[in-house]
């Protein structure tokens, strides 16, 4: 009879093994497209910032040439 009981305690353990497996396996697709999508967001402010700062320094061109019209005008 002990040996049927410890047959049943592996095969419970077993199972539970499994759901854990199963459930930690979906966790994990989860993580995996979240880190995609948030690559993928990652890329899309990293090409705004670049191009914020290409405005950036064509405005302080402008600037710098405003500035030195100013100077010839006044001499």
């Amino acid at each position: 009879m002990e040996s049927q009981t410890n047959l049943e305690k592996l095969n419970v353990r077993v199972s539970e093994i499994l759901q854990q497996y199963h459930s930690l396996k979906s966790e994990n697709e989860m993580l995996r497209s979240e880190l995609v999508s948030l690559k993928a967001e990652q890329e899309l402010k990293d090409q705004e910032i670049e191009k914020l700062v290409q405005q950036n320094v064509e405005k302080d061109m402008e600037i710098d040439e405003i500035a030195n019209k100013i100077e010839s005008i006044l001499g």
